[in-house]
């Protein structure tokens, strides 16, 4: 890309009212939470607490997955219920990182062996677990691992032209049969309980809040370049295709466009972004077991982006800050309830906000800012 499409890139993001406040809204976050946790005083009820830092990162990283899924279904009409899995798998390949960090720390005083193996009276480290103890191989693994089960799981179901309904049946026959295999405890990935008891990261210690600012600054600036970078492929010779594929597959095929070609790459970016939001997640939350596979979660995230606002990106990210901020709200009092009102938000939203909330947002500015997009892609 040159500078001059660059330049032209960034200009229009600007142009466009929805990227203007979302990237203004980033920036605003990576400098007010670092200033409300460690320079306001703990007795001024502007200081904003651990547990708050910590939602905040959560509900970040859960943004930069309802991106990848809104790439794929908002602009290219894939519907996935397993990309949780992919966020999982990423959570997964950075957890075994700082299981590896704790070292002789741990309960058993094993070096080599987490404690869930000494436990389970394991003699030596899987050679699966090889590697892990050095950061970038595991940011390595964050990347390779979903992108590589994305690029083969889409290139059976793309060249075998599964779509629609039958698609979003198979993605959550995958996610379901990750889940079952992370809850074996053979399988060397800590069963049920997963990874836990997190020391550090590179040495920095993971329950200093100092740390977790860093953390959520990261993900702050990798929502921001992944949204710019899907702005990038739907504005592109490339996204038209997309959509059009979206709009019309059969036509879009009868043009000559490989169909398939452009499906399965596209997956696979989005599969790589999920994997990044879960590496990010797990050292913020400090845990990552199998229930994260759960198809519920990839479900859930399908309906933060039709709440938000499928196929602009920034709804998507605003779908899932604001369901998941409602859903820490209401299972403070109503834990047992909190599915029957996610089900009837999505049924009022799909009747009478088919765009989402961004729909909400006036005519003039949407049409304003599409046609800068159509712009930057000429």
């Amino acid at each position: 890309m040159t500078i001059k499409r660059r330049y032209t890139l960034w200009i229009s993001a600007r142009r466009d009212p929805g990227s203007r406040w979302f990237l203004g809204g980033l920036v605003l976050v990576s400098v007010g939470v670092p200033i409300l946790n460690l320079a306001v005083p703990t007795a001024s009820p502007l200081h904003l607490t651990s547990y708050g830092l910590t939602l905040i990162g959560k509900y970040l990283c859960y943004a930069l997955l309802a991106l990848a899924v809104d790439l794929i279904w908002g602009y290219c009409g894939i519907l996935s219920l397993g990309h949780a899995a992919f966020f999982a798998l990423g959570g997964y390949a950075m957890g075994m990182y700082l299981m590896r960090e704790i070292g002789p720390r741990g309960v058993y005083g094993n070096p080599i062996l987490p404690d869930f193996m000494v436990f389970l009276n394991w003699q030596k480290l899987p050679w699966f677990w090889y590697g892990f103890n050095h950061f970038g191989f595991a940011l390595l693994m964050i990347l390779l691992v979903p992108g590589l089960l994305g690029l083969a799981f889409g290139w059976f179901a793309f060249r075998s032209r599964v779509t629609g309904v039958y698609f979003a049946i198979i993605t959550q026959a995958l996610t379901w049969a990750l889940m079952l295999a992370f809850f074996r405890n053979d399988t060397g990935f800590g069963g049920n309980n997963g990874f836990t008891d997190f020391k550090d990261i590179l040495g920095f210690n993971l329950l200093s809040d100092r740390v977790h600012v860093v953390l959520l600054v990261i993900t702050a600036i990798m929502l921001g370049v992944s949204y710019l970078a899907c702005r990038k492929i739907v504005a592109s010779r490339a996204g038209r295709v997309i959509r059009a594929i979206r709009d019309s597959e059969t036509r879009t095929r009868f043009l000559g466009y490989r169909v398939e070609s452009f499906k399965l790459w596209v997956f696979v970016f989005s599969t790589v972004l999920c994997g990044i939001a879960g590496a990010l997640y797990v050292p913020q939350i400090g845990i990552i077991n199998p229930s994260e596979f759960s198809p519920l979660n990839s479900i859930e995230v399908v309906i933060w982006v039709a709440v938000g606002g499928r196929g602009t990106l920034y709804g998507a990210v605003a779908g899932a800050i604001l369901v998941n901020y409602a859903k820490t709200i209401f299972t403070t009092s109503f834990p047992s309830a909190w599915y029957y009102a996610l089900g009837t938000l999505f049924v009022l939203v799909t009747t009478f906000l088919p765009r989402g909330i961004i729909g909400l947002i006036p005519n003039r500015a949407r049409v304003r800012g599409d046609s800068n997009r159509q712009g930057a892609s000429e």
